[in-house]
Protein backbone atom coordinates (compact mmCIF):
# COMPACT_ATOMS: atom_id res chain seq x y z
CA UNK A 1 0.00 0.00 0.00
CA UNK A 2 1.57 3.40 -0.74
CA UNK A 3 1.24 6.56 1.21
CA UNK A 4 -1.22 8.60 -0.99
CA UNK A 5 -3.10 6.01 -1.49
CA UNK A 6 -7.11 6.45 -0.49
CA UNK A 7 -6.71 4.10 2.10
CA UNK A 8 -4.22 5.57 4.08
CA UNK A 9 -6.01 9.03 3.84
CA UNK A 10 -8.50 7.72 4.86
CA UNK A 11 -7.18 5.98 8.25
CA UNK A 12 -5.32 9.34 8.82
CA UNK A 13 -8.69 11.27 8.97
CA UNK A 14 -9.91 8.27 11.53
CA UNK A 15 -6.69 8.34 13.91
CA UNK A 16 -6.13 11.48 13.62
CA UNK A 17 -8.47 14.33 15.49
CA UNK A 18 -5.04 15.70 17.13
CA UNK A 19 -3.34 16.65 13.62
CA UNK A 20 -6.83 17.46 12.05
CA UNK A 21 -7.36 20.52 14.77
CA UNK A 22 -3.48 21.48 14.93
CA UNK A 23 -3.73 21.80 10.70
CA UNK A 24 -6.71 23.86 10.70
CA UNK A 25 -4.92 27.06 10.31
CA UNK A 26 -1.38 27.88 8.27
CA UNK A 27 0.95 28.08 11.26
CA UNK A 28 -1.65 28.74 13.97
CA UNK A 29 -2.33 25.24 15.28
CA UNK A 30 -5.75 24.63 17.59
CA UNK A 31 -5.49 23.29 20.84
CA UNK A 32 -6.35 19.53 20.44
CA UNK A 33 -9.26 18.53 23.17
CA UNK A 34 -7.47 18.10 26.84
CA UNK A 35 -3.82 19.16 25.29
CA UNK A 36 -2.02 21.05 28.13
CA UNK A 37 -2.71 24.90 29.04
CA UNK A 38 0.90 26.27 28.66
CA UNK A 39 1.05 24.51 24.50
CA UNK A 40 -0.61 27.59 23.86
CA UNK A 41 0.31 30.94 23.81
CA UNK A 42 1.80 34.16 22.70
CA UNK A 43 4.53 33.06 21.07
CA UNK A 44 2.52 30.61 18.99
CA UNK A 45 3.17 31.38 15.52
CA UNK A 46 -0.52 32.72 13.19
CA UNK A 47 -0.47 33.45 9.97
CA UNK A 48 -4.22 35.06 10.19
CA UNK A 49 -3.97 35.76 6.55
CA UNK A 50 -3.81 33.01 3.85
CA UNK A 51 -2.65 33.23 0.43
CA UNK A 52 -4.64 31.77 -2.04
CA UNK A 53 -2.31 29.20 -3.88
CA UNK A 54 -3.23 27.60 -7.38
CA UNK A 55 0.52 26.00 -7.17
CA UNK A 56 0.27 22.20 -8.10
CA UNK A 57 0.60 19.49 -5.18
CA UNK A 58 3.69 18.25 -4.70
CA UNK A 59 4.25 14.66 -6.00
CA UNK A 60 3.53 12.14 -2.91
CA UNK A 61 6.23 9.12 -3.36
CA UNK A 62 4.76 5.87 -3.58
CA UNK A 63 5.85 4.38 0.11
CA UNK A 64 4.59 0.91 1.34
CA UNK A 65 2.66 1.32 4.55
CA UNK A 66 4.82 -1.16 6.51
CA UNK A 67 4.04 -2.25 10.28
CA UNK A 68 7.20 0.37 11.34
CA UNK A 69 5.31 3.77 9.83
CA UNK A 70 1.87 2.57 11.31
CA UNK A 71 3.01 1.97 14.32
CA UNK A 72 4.77 5.60 14.78
CA UNK A 73 1.72 7.29 12.79
CA UNK A 74 -0.20 5.77 15.82
CA UNK A 75 2.38 6.80 18.13
CA UNK A 76 2.16 9.92 17.40
CA UNK A 77 -1.10 10.56 17.19
CA UNK A 78 -2.27 9.36 20.46
CA UNK A 79 0.51 11.06 22.15
CA UNK A 80 -0.21 14.45 20.52
CA UNK A 81 -4.00 13.46 22.15
CA UNK A 82 -2.68 12.58 25.87
CA UNK A 83 -0.26 15.60 25.38
CA UNK A 84 2.74 13.89 25.33
CA UNK A 85 4.27 16.59 22.80
CA UNK A 86 7.59 15.33 22.52
CA UNK A 87 6.88 11.59 21.53
CA UNK A 88 4.35 12.87 18.94
CA UNK A 89 7.15 15.33 17.64
CA UNK A 90 9.47 13.05 17.79
CA UNK A 91 7.50 10.50 16.20
CA UNK A 92 6.79 12.47 13.32
CA UNK A 93 9.77 13.91 12.41
CA UNK A 94 11.57 10.11 12.49
CA UNK A 95 8.24 9.64 9.72
CA UNK A 96 9.49 13.00 7.98
CA UNK A 97 12.89 11.98 7.68
CA UNK A 98 12.54 8.09 6.22
CA UNK A 99 9.07 9.03 3.73
CA UNK A 100 9.82 12.33 2.46
CA UNK A 101 6.40 12.55 2.04
CA UNK A 102 5.31 16.46 1.62
CA UNK A 103 1.96 15.54 3.80
CA UNK A 104 3.72 13.89 6.30
CA UNK A 105 6.42 16.93 6.69
CA UNK A 106 4.15 19.13 6.60
CA UNK A 107 2.01 17.54 9.90
CA UNK A 108 5.77 17.08 11.38
CA UNK A 109 5.90 20.51 11.29
CA UNK A 110 3.10 22.14 12.82
CA UNK A 111 3.18 19.97 15.52
CA UNK A 112 6.42 20.81 16.17
CA UNK A 113 5.78 24.40 16.03
CA UNK A 114 2.90 23.91 18.19
CA UNK A 115 4.96 21.63 20.96
CA UNK A 116 7.50 24.90 20.57
CA UNK A 117 10.39 22.37 19.27
CA UNK A 118 12.69 24.78 17.95
CA UNK A 119 15.07 22.48 16.39
CA UNK A 120 12.12 19.64 15.51
CA UNK A 121 10.23 22.81 13.96
CA UNK A 122 13.47 24.24 11.79
CA UNK A 123 14.24 20.30 10.65
CA UNK A 124 11.05 19.84 9.11
CA UNK A 125 10.36 23.06 7.88
CA UNK A 126 13.68 23.05 5.91
CA UNK A 127 12.41 19.42 4.65
CA UNK A 128 9.29 20.92 3.94
CA UNK A 129 10.77 23.61 1.64
CA UNK A 130 12.92 21.68 -0.25
CA UNK A 131 9.97 19.13 -1.35
CA UNK A 132 8.07 22.04 -2.12
CA UNK A 133 9.94 25.16 -2.25
CA UNK A 134 7.43 27.51 -3.21
CA UNK A 135 4.82 26.94 -0.81
CA UNK A 136 4.37 29.82 1.12
CA UNK A 137 3.73 28.10 4.70
CA UNK A 138 7.01 26.73 5.23
CA UNK A 139 9.20 29.62 4.63
CA UNK A 140 7.40 31.22 7.23
CA UNK A 141 7.74 29.11 9.69
CA UNK A 142 11.80 29.47 9.07
CA UNK A 143 11.26 33.30 8.44
CA UNK A 144 10.09 33.37 12.00
CA UNK A 145 12.77 31.23 13.58
CA UNK A 146 15.34 32.78 11.43
CA UNK A 147 14.01 36.34 13.36
CA UNK A 148 14.59 34.87 16.28
CA UNK A 149 18.02 33.69 16.32
CA UNK A 150 18.85 37.23 15.02
CA UNK A 151 19.62 35.77 11.67
CA UNK A 152 17.96 38.52 9.88
CA UNK A 153 19.74 37.89 6.26
CA UNK A 154 18.31 34.58 6.54
CA UNK A 155 14.47 35.47 7.52
CA UNK A 156 14.65 38.10 4.45
CA UNK A 157 15.37 35.44 2.41
CA UNK A 158 12.39 33.28 3.09
CA UNK A 159 10.23 36.91 3.02
CA UNK A 160 11.79 37.41 -0.30
CA UNK A 161 11.03 33.89 -1.37
CA UNK A 162 7.13 34.25 -0.19
CA UNK A 163 7.05 37.48 -2.39
CA UNK A 164 8.90 36.12 -5.46
CA UNK A 165 7.10 32.88 -5.74
CA UNK A 166 4.11 32.58 -4.00
CA UNK A 167 0.59 33.03 -5.98
CA UNK A 168 -1.77 36.22 -5.09
CA UNK A 169 -1.81 39.44 -5.46
CA UNK A 170 1.54 41.52 -4.09
CA UNK A 171 -0.66 43.46 -1.46
CA UNK A 172 -2.13 40.12 -0.15
CA UNK A 173 1.36 38.97 0.36
CA UNK A 174 2.69 41.57 1.69
CA UNK A 175 -0.06 42.16 4.07
CA UNK A 176 0.58 38.16 4.79
CA UNK A 177 3.89 39.09 6.07
CA UNK A 178 2.73 42.23 8.01
CA UNK A 179 0.59 40.05 10.22
CA UNK A 180 3.53 37.89 9.80
CA UNK A 181 6.20 40.08 11.53
CA UNK A 182 4.02 42.22 13.12
CA UNK A 183 3.54 39.64 15.96
CA UNK A 184 7.51 39.73 16.58
CA UNK A 185 9.08 41.27 20.04
CA UNK A 186 12.22 42.99 18.19
CA UNK A 187 10.62 45.94 16.86
CA UNK A 188 13.42 47.28 15.03
CA UNK A 189 14.41 44.49 13.20
CA UNK A 190 10.65 43.61 12.06
CA UNK A 191 10.64 47.51 10.73
CA UNK A 192 13.96 46.80 9.17
CA UNK A 193 12.88 43.77 7.14
CA UNK A 194 9.51 44.96 6.05
CA UNK A 195 11.27 48.21 5.41
CA UNK A 196 13.72 46.43 2.67
CA UNK A 197 10.94 44.49 1.38
CA UNK A 198 8.83 47.46 0.53
CA UNK A 199 11.91 49.58 -0.01
CA UNK A 200 12.21 48.96 -3.96
CA UNK A 201 8.17 49.74 -4.17
CA UNK A 202 8.69 53.25 -2.21
CA UNK A 203 5.68 54.53 -4.79
CA UNK A 204 3.91 51.54 -4.52
CA UNK A 205 0.39 52.41 -2.74
CA UNK A 206 0.23 48.48 -1.49
CA UNK A 207 3.66 48.15 -0.63
CA UNK A 208 2.81 51.64 1.98
CA UNK A 209 0.29 50.19 3.06
CA UNK A 210 1.56 47.33 4.08
CA UNK A 211 3.80 48.71 5.98
CA UNK A 212 1.84 51.06 7.89
CA UNK A 213 0.03 47.95 8.89
CA UNK A 214 3.44 46.94 10.61
CA UNK A 215 4.19 50.15 12.24
CA UNK A 216 0.50 50.39 13.49
CA UNK A 217 0.85 47.27 14.97
CA UNK A 218 4.11 47.74 16.22
CA UNK A 219 1.99 51.09 18.19
CA UNK A 220 4.05 53.44 15.66
CA UNK A 221 0.73 55.29 15.53
CA UNK A 222 2.24 58.44 14.08
CA UNK A 223 4.07 56.59 11.02
CA UNK A 224 1.10 54.59 10.49
CA UNK A 225 -0.55 57.61 10.19
CA UNK A 226 2.08 58.97 7.86
CA UNK A 227 2.26 55.91 5.67
CA UNK A 228 -1.48 55.88 5.40
CA UNK A 229 -1.15 59.32 4.11
CA UNK A 230 1.19 59.00 1.84
CA UNK A 231 -1.11 55.97 0.49
CA UNK A 232 -4.05 57.55 0.15
CA UNK A 233 -2.29 60.15 -2.00
CA UNK A 234 -1.57 57.63 -4.39
CA UNK A 235 -4.37 55.84 -4.38
CA UNK A 236 -7.60 57.96 -2.69
CA UNK A 237 -10.29 55.58 -3.49
CA UNK A 238 -8.66 52.52 -1.85
CA UNK A 239 -10.71 51.89 1.20
CA UNK A 240 -8.82 49.91 3.31
CA UNK A 241 -6.06 52.28 3.87
CA UNK A 242 -9.15 55.25 4.41
CA UNK A 243 -10.88 52.67 6.65
CA UNK A 244 -7.00 52.10 8.72
CA UNK A 245 -6.62 55.83 8.43
CA UNK A 246 -9.64 56.69 10.31
CA UNK A 247 -8.80 54.01 12.91
CA UNK A 248 -5.45 55.14 13.82
CA UNK A 249 -7.16 58.71 14.07
CA UNK A 250 -9.22 56.94 16.95
CA UNK A 251 -6.51 55.25 18.19
CA UNK A 252 -4.79 58.58 18.76
CA UNK A 253 -7.94 59.99 20.11
CA UNK A 254 -8.30 62.43 17.01
CA UNK A 255 -12.11 61.87 16.51
CA UNK A 256 -13.02 64.96 15.41
CA UNK A 257 -10.48 64.98 12.24
CA UNK A 258 -11.52 61.82 11.30
CA UNK A 259 -14.93 62.86 10.85
CA UNK A 260 -13.32 65.75 8.95
CA UNK A 261 -11.15 63.96 6.94
CA UNK A 262 -14.78 61.13 6.10
CA UNK A 263 -16.19 64.26 5.20
CA UNK A 264 -14.17 65.54 2.81
CA UNK A 265 -13.41 61.89 1.25
CA UNK A 266 -17.40 61.25 0.86
CA UNK A 267 -17.76 64.80 -0.74
CA UNK A 268 -15.25 63.76 -2.87
CA UNK A 269 -16.66 60.62 -4.11
CA UNK A 270 -19.40 60.30 -6.63
CA UNK A 271 -20.48 56.30 -6.24
CA UNK A 272 -18.93 53.41 -4.40
CA UNK A 273 -18.66 55.02 -1.03
CA UNK A 274 -20.53 52.53 0.78
CA UNK A 275 -17.68 51.58 3.07
CA UNK A 276 -16.84 54.64 3.61
CA UNK A 277 -20.19 55.74 4.48
CA UNK A 278 -20.79 53.29 6.99
CA UNK A 279 -17.83 54.44 8.85
CA UNK A 280 -18.74 57.66 9.23
CA UNK A 281 -22.29 56.68 10.33
CA UNK A 282 -20.79 54.39 12.69
CA UNK A 283 -18.67 57.09 13.73
CA UNK A 284 -21.45 60.07 14.32
CA UNK A 285 -22.67 57.08 16.64
CA UNK A 286 -19.90 57.07 18.36
CA UNK A 287 -19.99 60.67 19.40
CA UNK A 288 -23.50 60.80 19.92
CA UNK A 289 -24.50 63.00 16.97
CA UNK A 290 -27.58 61.01 16.42
CA UNK A 291 -30.36 62.88 13.73
CA UNK A 292 -26.77 62.88 11.52
CA UNK A 293 -26.38 59.34 12.23
CA UNK A 294 -29.54 58.41 11.25
CA UNK A 295 -29.01 60.56 8.14
CA UNK A 296 -26.20 58.54 6.65
CA UNK A 297 -27.74 54.99 7.53
CA UNK A 298 -31.05 56.48 5.53
CA UNK A 299 -28.68 57.11 2.91
CA UNK A 300 -27.30 53.33 3.00
CA UNK A 301 -30.39 52.41 3.36
CA UNK A 302 -31.65 53.47 -0.09
CA UNK A 303 -28.06 52.26 -1.76
CA UNK A 304 -28.40 48.56 0.24
CA UNK A 305 -32.36 47.91 0.79
CA UNK A 306 -31.33 43.98 2.07
CA UNK A 307 -28.34 45.30 4.12
CA UNK A 308 -29.22 43.76 7.63
CA UNK A 309 -27.20 45.25 9.48
CA UNK A 310 -28.07 49.25 8.28
CA UNK A 311 -31.69 48.87 8.18
CA UNK A 312 -30.94 47.60 12.06
CA UNK A 313 -28.97 50.14 12.48
CA UNK A 314 -31.46 52.53 11.55
CA UNK A 315 -34.05 50.70 13.42
CA UNK A 316 -31.90 51.63 17.00
CA UNK A 317 -31.54 55.53 15.89
CA UNK A 318 -35.00 55.64 14.90
CA UNK A 319 -35.80 54.35 18.32
CA UNK A 320 -33.03 56.40 19.94
CA UNK A 321 -35.09 59.41 18.76
CA UNK A 322 -38.10 58.29 19.40
CA UNK A 323 -39.14 57.98 15.73
CA UNK A 324 -40.81 55.08 16.52
CA UNK A 325 -43.31 54.53 13.57
CA UNK A 326 -40.10 54.56 11.52
CA UNK A 327 -38.26 52.20 13.96
CA UNK A 328 -41.49 49.60 13.87
CA UNK A 329 -40.97 49.51 9.97
CA UNK A 330 -37.19 49.19 10.45
CA UNK A 331 -37.41 46.03 12.79
CA UNK A 332 -40.42 44.92 11.15
CA UNK A 333 -38.24 44.16 7.83
CA UNK A 334 -35.67 42.20 10.28
CA UNK A 335 -37.83 40.21 12.49
CA UNK A 336 -37.73 37.19 10.20
CA UNK A 337 -34.30 37.48 9.11
CA UNK A 338 -31.52 35.04 11.20
CA UNK A 339 -28.76 37.86 11.58
CA UNK A 340 -31.18 40.45 13.50
CA UNK A 341 -34.31 38.42 14.32
CA UNK A 342 -34.30 37.91 17.75
CA UNK A 343 -33.38 41.55 18.34
CA UNK A 344 -35.79 42.73 16.32
CA UNK A 345 -38.75 41.17 17.95
CA UNK A 346 -37.49 42.47 21.41
CA UNK A 347 -37.54 45.75 19.96
CA UNK A 348 -41.14 45.20 18.44
CA UNK A 349 -42.02 44.48 21.82
CA UNK A 350 -40.54 47.82 23.38
CA UNK A 351 -42.66 49.71 20.68
CA UNK A 352 -45.80 47.74 21.69
CA UNK A 353 -45.13 48.23 25.26
CA UNK A 354 -44.66 51.75 24.98
CA UNK A 355 -47.62 52.12 22.84
CA UNK A 356 -49.44 49.88 25.77
CA UNK A 357 -50.49 47.46 23.48
CA UNK A 358 -49.76 44.71 26.29
CA UNK A 359 -51.03 41.84 23.91
CA UNK A 360 -48.91 42.23 20.50
CA UNK A 361 -46.10 43.02 23.17
CA UNK A 362 -46.15 39.94 24.78
CA UNK A 363 -46.11 37.84 21.35
CA UNK A 364 -43.10 39.52 20.34
CA UNK A 365 -41.40 38.95 23.28
CA UNK A 366 -42.49 35.47 23.17
CA UNK A 367 -40.73 35.56 20.02
CA UNK A 368 -37.43 36.35 21.03
CA UNK A 369 -35.40 32.82 21.77
CA UNK A 370 -31.76 33.74 21.94
CA UNK A 371 -29.34 36.67 22.11
CA UNK A 372 -28.55 39.39 24.74
CA UNK A 373 -32.40 40.35 24.67
CA UNK A 374 -33.93 37.10 25.55
CA UNK A 375 -33.46 37.71 29.31
CA UNK A 376 -34.76 40.88 29.72
CA UNK A 377 -37.66 39.78 27.10
CA UNK A 378 -38.72 37.02 29.71
CA UNK A 379 -38.83 39.78 32.52
CA UNK A 380 -40.70 41.80 30.54
CA UNK A 381 -43.05 38.77 29.29
CA UNK A 382 -43.77 38.92 33.64
CA UNK A 383 -44.02 42.73 34.20
CA UNK A 384 -46.73 42.65 31.05
CA UNK A 385 -48.81 39.89 32.88
CA UNK A 386 -48.77 42.05 36.05
CA UNK A 387 -50.26 44.89 33.85
CA UNK A 388 -53.19 42.99 32.66
CA UNK A 389 -53.77 42.01 36.27
CA UNK A 390 -52.41 38.58 36.07
CA UNK A 391 -50.32 38.76 39.03
CA UNK A 392 -49.57 35.19 40.51
CA UNK A 393 -49.25 34.27 36.86
CA UNK A 394 -46.43 36.78 36.42
CA UNK A 395 -44.63 35.89 39.94
CA UNK A 396 -45.13 32.16 38.88
CA UNK A 397 -43.24 33.16 35.35
CA UNK A 398 -40.61 35.25 36.53
CA UNK A 399 -39.59 32.23 39.18
CA UNK A 400 -39.29 30.08 35.66
CA UNK A 401 -36.80 32.06 34.08
CA UNK A 402 -33.58 30.84 33.75
CA UNK A 403 -31.07 33.11 35.35
CA UNK A 404 -27.06 32.86 34.78
CA UNK A 405 -25.57 34.67 37.72
CA UNK A 406 -26.38 36.65 40.88
CA UNK A 407 -27.11 40.06 38.28
CA UNK A 408 -29.90 38.47 36.60
CA UNK A 409 -31.16 36.40 39.81
CA UNK A 410 -31.15 39.91 41.49
CA UNK A 411 -32.90 41.51 38.12
CA UNK A 412 -36.36 38.66 38.90
CA UNK A 413 -36.09 39.62 42.32
CA UNK A 414 -36.41 43.02 41.45
CA UNK A 415 -38.83 42.96 39.06
CA UNK A 416 -41.23 40.74 41.12
CA UNK A 417 -40.72 43.35 44.33
CA UNK A 418 -41.93 46.14 41.29
CA UNK A 419 -45.11 44.19 40.47
CA UNK A 420 -46.01 43.85 44.21
CA UNK A 421 -45.37 47.29 44.53
CA UNK A 422 -47.44 48.63 41.94
CA UNK A 423 -50.21 46.54 43.34
CA UNK A 424 -49.59 48.33 46.97
CA UNK A 425 -48.86 45.14 48.45
CA UNK A 426 -46.20 46.65 49.64
CA UNK A 427 -45.39 43.88 52.78
CA UNK A 428 -45.09 40.74 50.24
CA UNK A 429 -42.73 42.74 48.04
CA UNK A 430 -40.67 43.88 50.92
CA UNK A 431 -40.47 39.98 52.13
CA UNK A 432 -39.33 39.29 48.43
CA UNK A 433 -36.19 41.77 49.04
CA UNK A 434 -35.63 40.41 52.80
CA UNK A 435 -35.51 36.88 51.32
CA UNK A 436 -33.06 38.02 48.53
CA UNK A 437 -30.52 40.06 50.96
CA UNK A 438 -30.52 36.78 53.44
CA UNK A 439 -28.16 35.65 51.14
CA UNK A 440 -25.82 38.71 51.11
CA UNK A 441 -24.88 42.18 50.01
CA UNK A 442 -26.30 43.40 46.83
CA UNK A 443 -26.38 47.24 46.30
CA UNK A 444 -28.83 46.94 43.22
CA UNK A 445 -31.73 44.67 45.47
CA UNK A 446 -30.53 47.23 48.54
CA UNK A 447 -31.43 50.29 46.70
CA UNK A 448 -35.08 48.92 45.44
CA UNK A 449 -35.84 47.97 49.10
CA UNK A 450 -35.13 51.60 50.23
CA UNK A 451 -37.40 52.29 47.33
CA UNK A 452 -39.81 50.63 48.62
CA UNK A 453 -39.23 51.84 52.64
CA UNK A 454 -39.95 55.53 51.53
CA UNK A 455 -43.29 54.51 50.20
CA UNK A 456 -43.82 52.63 53.40
CA UNK A 457 -42.58 55.70 55.40
CA UNK A 458 -39.85 53.73 56.77
CA UNK A 459 -37.12 56.41 56.52
CA UNK A 460 -35.12 54.09 59.00
CA UNK A 461 -35.17 51.10 56.45
CA UNK A 462 -34.05 53.60 53.68
CA UNK A 463 -31.03 55.14 54.87
CA UNK A 464 -29.67 51.99 57.01
CA UNK A 465 -30.13 50.46 53.23
CA UNK A 466 -28.42 53.47 51.25
CA UNK A 467 -25.79 53.53 54.17
CA UNK A 468 -24.53 49.94 53.45
CA UNK A 469 -24.34 50.55 50.35
CA UNK A 470 -22.38 53.71 50.49
CA UNK A 471 -19.97 51.58 53.06
CA UNK A 472 -19.18 49.24 50.69
CA UNK A 473 -19.38 51.75 47.29
CA UNK A 474 -18.55 55.14 48.63
CA UNK A 475 -19.16 56.49 45.15
CA UNK A 476 -22.38 55.20 44.23
CA UNK A 477 -23.90 58.37 43.02
CA UNK A 478 -27.30 57.09 43.08
CA UNK A 479 -27.25 56.16 46.39
CA UNK A 480 -25.68 59.30 47.02
CA UNK A 481 -28.60 60.84 45.58
CA UNK A 482 -31.36 59.02 46.94
CA UNK A 483 -30.49 59.46 50.31
CA UNK A 484 -29.87 63.19 49.92
CA UNK A 485 -32.84 64.01 48.29
CA UNK A 486 -35.12 61.98 50.97
CA UNK A 487 -33.28 63.73 53.90
CA UNK A 488 -33.99 67.02 51.98
CA UNK A 489 -38.13 66.10 51.28
CA UNK A 490 -38.88 64.66 54.23
CA UNK A 491 -37.01 65.77 57.44
CA UNK A 492 -35.13 68.96 58.33
CA UNK A 493 -31.50 67.87 57.48
CA UNK A 494 -31.15 69.98 54.66
CA UNK A 495 -26.86 70.17 55.52
CA UNK A 496 -26.74 67.00 55.23
CA UNK A 497 -28.70 66.67 52.60
CA UNK A 498 -26.86 69.04 50.32
CA UNK A 499 -23.30 67.60 50.93
CA UNK A 500 -24.63 64.04 50.03
CA UNK A 501 -25.84 65.57 46.70
CA UNK A 502 -23.17 67.74 46.31
CA UNK A 503 -20.63 65.01 46.18
CA UNK A 504 -23.39 62.58 43.62
CA UNK A 505 -23.26 65.72 41.50
CA UNK A 506 -19.53 65.87 41.42
CA UNK A 507 -19.42 62.32 40.18
CA UNK A 508 -22.09 62.47 37.65
CA UNK A 509 -22.46 66.58 36.65
CA UNK A 510 -25.29 65.82 34.10
CA UNK A 511 -27.51 63.56 35.21
CA UNK A 512 -31.01 65.65 35.44
CA UNK A 513 -31.95 63.81 38.56
CA UNK A 514 -29.26 65.02 40.54
CA UNK A 515 -29.83 68.11 39.30
CA UNK A 516 -33.06 68.09 40.59
CA UNK A 517 -32.06 66.97 43.76
CA UNK A 518 -29.46 69.69 43.76
CA UNK A 519 -32.12 72.37 43.08
CA UNK A 520 -34.72 70.97 45.57
CA UNK A 521 -32.32 70.97 48.49
CA UNK A 522 -31.02 74.71 47.50
CA UNK A 523 -34.67 75.77 47.65
CA UNK A 524 -34.86 74.14 51.04
CA UNK A 525 -31.75 75.96 52.57
CA UNK A 526 -33.54 79.66 51.18
CA UNK A 527 -31.24 79.60 47.76
CA UNK A 528 -33.61 80.40 45.54
CA UNK A 529 -31.90 81.60 42.31
CA UNK A 530 -29.64 78.95 42.87
CA UNK A 531 -32.28 76.53 42.98
CA UNK A 532 -34.26 77.63 40.16
CA UNK A 533 -31.00 77.58 38.23
CA UNK A 534 -30.55 73.84 39.01
CA UNK A 535 -33.78 72.89 37.78
CA UNK A 536 -33.83 75.06 34.92
CA UNK A 537 -31.16 72.70 34.12
CA UNK A 538 -32.74 69.65 34.90
CA UNK A 539 -35.94 70.18 32.96
CA UNK A 540 -33.83 70.92 29.75
CA UNK A 541 -32.32 67.63 30.12
CA UNK A 542 -35.54 65.91 30.72
CA UNK A 543 -39.08 67.86 30.75
CA UNK A 544 -40.06 65.51 33.60
CA UNK A 545 -43.34 66.66 35.98
CA UNK A 546 -41.54 66.20 39.36
CA UNK A 547 -39.20 68.68 37.89
CA UNK A 548 -41.51 70.80 36.71
CA UNK A 549 -43.47 70.60 39.84
CA UNK A 550 -40.49 71.41 41.88
CA UNK A 551 -39.36 74.35 39.06
CA UNK A 552 -42.93 75.66 39.71
CA UNK A 553 -42.71 75.93 43.10
CA UNK A 554 -39.05 77.67 43.34
CA UNK A 555 -40.40 80.20 40.56
CA UNK A 556 -44.17 80.95 42.72
CA UNK A 557 -41.66 80.98 46.09
CA UNK A 558 -39.43 83.52 44.34
CA UNK A 559 -42.44 85.74 43.39
CA UNK A 560 -42.48 84.93 39.34
CA UNK A 561 -45.82 83.58 39.85
CA UNK A 562 -46.79 83.79 35.85
CA UNK A 563 -43.11 81.89 34.97
CA UNK A 564 -44.64 79.17 37.37
CA UNK A 565 -48.08 78.87 35.79
CA UNK A 566 -46.21 78.35 32.51
CA UNK A 567 -44.22 75.58 33.67
CA UNK A 568 -46.90 73.96 35.30
CA UNK A 569 -49.51 74.13 32.45
CA UNK A 570 -46.49 73.23 29.83
CA UNK A 571 -45.93 69.83 32.03
CA UNK A 572 -49.85 69.30 32.37
CA UNK A 573 -50.55 69.00 28.96
CA UNK A 574 -47.84 66.54 28.44
CA UNK A 575 -48.79 64.42 31.68
CA UNK A 576 -51.85 65.15 32.65
CA UNK A 577 -52.71 62.50 35.48
CA UNK A 578 -49.51 62.96 37.35
CA UNK A 579 -50.30 63.12 40.98
CA UNK A 580 -46.84 64.95 42.23
CA UNK A 581 -48.10 67.76 39.49
CA UNK A 582 -51.55 68.29 40.21
CA UNK A 583 -50.62 68.05 43.79
CA UNK A 584 -48.31 71.11 44.42
CA UNK A 585 -50.75 73.25 41.49
CA UNK A 586 -53.43 72.42 43.83
CA UNK A 587 -51.79 73.85 46.70
CA UNK A 588 -50.17 77.23 45.20
CA UNK A 589 -53.05 78.03 42.87
CA UNK A 590 -56.20 76.26 44.07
Amino acid sequence: MDTNSPQLNALMRLVLPFSALILATACAPVPPRDAPAEAAGPDTMSTPLVIEDERPEPVRPKIELTEDILYKLLVAEFAGQEGQLGLAVGNYLELARSTRDPKVVERATRIAVYARDVVAATEAAQLWVELDPHNPDPHQVLAVMSLRDGDSERAMEHLQNILDHSRGDLDQKLLMIASLLSREQDKELVLSLMERLVGTRGDDPEALYALAHVTARLGELDRSEELLRKTLDLDPDNDNAGLSYITILQRQERTNDALTWLEGALSRRKDNDFNLRIAYARLLTDVKRFDEARRQFEILAEAAPNNTDVLYALGLLNLQGNRLEAAESNFQGLAETEEHGDDARYYLGRIAEEHKNYDRASVWYEGVQQGENYFDAQVRIGLLMAKQGRIEDARAHLKSVRSQGEKERAILTQAEGELLTEQDRYGEAMAVFDEALSRGYNADLLYARAMLAEKMDRLDILESDLREILTEEPEHAQALNALGYTLADRTDRYQEAYELIKRALELNPGDFYILDSMGWVLYRLGRLDEAADYLRRAIALRPDPEIAAHLGEVLWVRGDRDAARQIWDTALKATPDDAILRDVIKRFNP
